[in-house]
């Protein structure tokens, strides 16, 4: 998704009310996507406001501040287990569920190292 400007989004606006053109004949003119320029307009109908909504998206972390400390006390006290390891001592101590992945990245951003592989 592309970020516009204030001033694009005010220009299309003054084109919109000073001549007679089409949504399509406007996203053509200023060479953005037809959708943006339906979205913009009603957003301007509705509620006279041409600002950028705030980013409202994204995926919530499972693993908030409180967790990683508890993650980062468990690699500490058992530095020599595997990630699946980790990977259940996380969920019996606080019942959140996360992969073997995530569990490698969280390991990562903590700066601890773990053992790589388990001996069969």
């Amino acid at each position: 998704m592309k970020a516009y400007s204030l001033d694009l989004r005010q220009k299309i606006i003054d084109v919109y009310e000073k001549e007679e053109i089409s949504q399509r004949q406007l996203a053509k003119r200023f060479n953005v996507a037809l959708s943006f320029i339906v979205k913009l307009l009603k957003q301007y109908r509705t509620t006279g406001n041409i600002l950028p909504k705030p980013f409202n998206g994204g995926v919530k972390l499972k693993l908030n501040p409180e967790k990683l400390v508890l993650l980062a006390e468990l690699i500490e006290h058992n530095n020599d287990a595997t990630l699946d390891e980790l990977c259940q001592m996380l969920k019996k101590q606080s019942g959140i569920s996360i992969s073997r992945a995530t569990m490698g990245r969280m390991t990562q951003k903590l700066k601890l190292t773990v053992k790589k592989n388990s001996i069969s």
